[in-house]
């Protein structure tokens, strides 16, 4: 089998469409991440000079810096871009001072471009109709409508794109998470069912801690979504994890067949197996290069 990208006329990838990029810029920055939320550098940041707000509290500000040191950026600062490797904040002012309080060298931002609004919402329509967008692509897309103007609702943009209400609902929550997650999402490294479970959870640090022992250990949906029900009916995530693990730890013969099976495929294989010998294999890639290597490896096994 082999894993076939969507080209243009140009021969490039073309995985945004017209209408996204026009709303999200997918310019280079010099900077790490794709294309909806990408890491700026604080120096090319500078504040909106039309900001109502012009005083800011030193003590709150210090505050957020505190907690910015700890757990990083929760929300991305929302950023037009005015010039090469020059962005004007559209929202987040206060998030790009304590950041530089806290010495942050560089911030999560989502990256606008402002262009005819009724030709934008056209395209923002046609786009989110498409199937290759990533989940925080589309989320973006679905609040961009919403801003456009007080009388637009949910309701209203469900059926602008043909979806139901609770599906734009669900994608809309998704910009309520923490900055990496988000980013793991559009860079498809964690799916939907993961960060809808994780929205279960209050807390952005727990949230965040979640996170990354998902990534790192691989662990199901359906894992997720036991965790986060124990953290929510009192356990803390070490005891919660403790008893989810105990739950599903497999037998040694089966941690070595694990091992040789994620060695063979470059891959963090993950398996699950119940006391009467029934199971899963699940192999995970996090692009379209490693699903071809495994896609290769099968290949050479016929």
């Amino acid at each position: 089998m082999a894993v076939h990208k969507k080209f243009n006329r140009n021969g490039k990838t073309n995985a945004l469409g017209r209408g996204l990029d026009a709303l999200i810029s997918t310019e280079s920055v010099n900077t790490q991440g794709s294309s909806t939320i990408n890491e700026v550098p604080i120096d090319q940041i500078e504040a909106n000079p039309n900001q109502p707000r012009q005083e800011f509290d030193q003590t709150a500000l210090e505050e957020l810096a505190n907690s910015i040191k700890q757990i990083g950026i929760i929300q991305p600062v929302t950023l037009r871009q005015i010039d090469d490797n020059k962005f004007q904040i559209i929202a987040g002012e206060r998030r790009w001072r304590a950041s530089q309080l806290a010495g942050l060298q560089s911030l999560p931002a989502y990256i606008r471009t402002i262009k005819d609004e009724n030709v934008m919402e056209m395209a923002l329509v046609e786009n989110i109709q498409r199937e290759d967008l990533n989940a925080i692509e589309i989320a973006l897309a679905y609040e961009h409508l919403l801003e456009r103007n007080q009388d637009m609702t949910q309701e209203k943009v469900a059926e602008k794109v043909g979806k139901s209400r609770t599906a734009v609902t669900n994608y809309l929550r998704l910009l309520k998470l923490p900055a990496p997650v988000q980013m793991a999402l559009q860079k498809k490294e964690l799916d939907m069912g993961h960060a809808r479970a994780l929205l279960s959870i209050d807390s952005p640090s727990i949230q965040l801690k979640l996170f990354r022992q998902t990534v790192e250990k691989g662990y199901s949906v359906r894992k997720v979504e036991e965790l986060c029900k124990r953290i929510n009916n009192g356990e803390d995530l070490q005891e919660a994890s403790r008893k989810v693990e105990s739950k599903s730890k497999l037998p040694e013969g089966f941690n070595v067949l694990k091992e040789r099976l994620s060695s063979f495929f470059n891959t963090k294989v993950q398996m699950t197996c119940n006391a009467n010998g029934r199971g899963r294999i699940s192999i995970p890639f996090a692009s379209e290069k490693e699903l071809a290597h495994i896609m290769e490896v099968m290949d050479k096994m016929k």
